[in-house]
């Protein structure tokens, strides 16, 4: 999604993390606060990709985080790897998990099955429209339950790879991602400065090796 051309853009300047790599992929751990991709505006061209490439220049991205979101981030090294991932990604054959902190007690396990949109008089943000949405569904399982902040701890599985999906679909049921800027209606009180979400996992058959891969990250809250 476009960033507001008055948005400043600090994003943070540690090394790139290297989690995986092999002849055909390389997957990286993307801090929070850095764009997947660079942006429209010249002060918003730093981006994991641009890091990348200055590494393996040939690298093309296969799927992105959201600026605020942290986690596991894969790359093509080049193009038959490219076409290969994105075949992969279009059959839903790659695992995906997610680390969040939610508000609220949320317990035991289950499935958000609502079709999102693009609020287009409020972008970058997305709702839930049953006539005009696109399908999404997204499991939840619950780990913990903070009761002095509370906060629970639970690992999300997409299903669909909508924009914001996990974002609205927590909100929707009541237990908005802490931090979240865009769908908490009080980001401040979380106990974190930033947006508790991390893509935790991905695994998958690496397409071109015939490989199983499965890429655990740590996650840092």
């Amino acid at each position: 999604m476009p960033l507001d051309d008055n948005f400043i853009y600090m994003p943070p300047q540690q090394p790139l993390m290297i989690v995986y790599e092999d002849d055909d992929l390389v997957v990286i751990d993307k801090p929070a606060g850095l764009l997947s991709v660079p942006g429209r505006l010249p002060e918003h061209q730093d981006s994991a990709y641009l890091r990348v490439v200055e590494k393996f220049p040939n690298a093309k991205i296969t799927h992105r985080l959201d600026m605020a979101t942290s986690g596991i981030l894969m790359f093509a090294k080049h193009r038959d790897a490219e076409v290969a991932v994105s075949k992969m990604f279009q059959a839903r054959t790659v695992k995906k998990n997610y680390i969040a902190l939610v508000q609220g007690r949320l317990e035991g396990a289950g499935s958000v099955n609502e079709p999102l949109i693009t609020d287009w008089e409020n972008r970058p943000r997305q709702m839930v429209h049953y006539e005009l949405g696109k399908p999404a569904q997204t499991l939840y399982q619950g780990l913990s339950y903070d009761d002095a902040q509370a906060v629970s701890r639970v690992l999300l599985t997409p299903i669909t790879g909508r924009s914001h999906q996990l974002r609205v679909h927590m909100m929707h049921i009541g237990h908005p991602i802490t931090g979240d800027k865009i769908y908490h209606p009080n980001a401040a009180q979380s106990p974190l400065k930033r947006m508790a979400l991390h893509a935790s996992s991905l695994a998958f058959i690496q397409p071109l090796s015939g490989k199983a891969v499965e890429i655990n990250g740590n996650v840092p809250f």
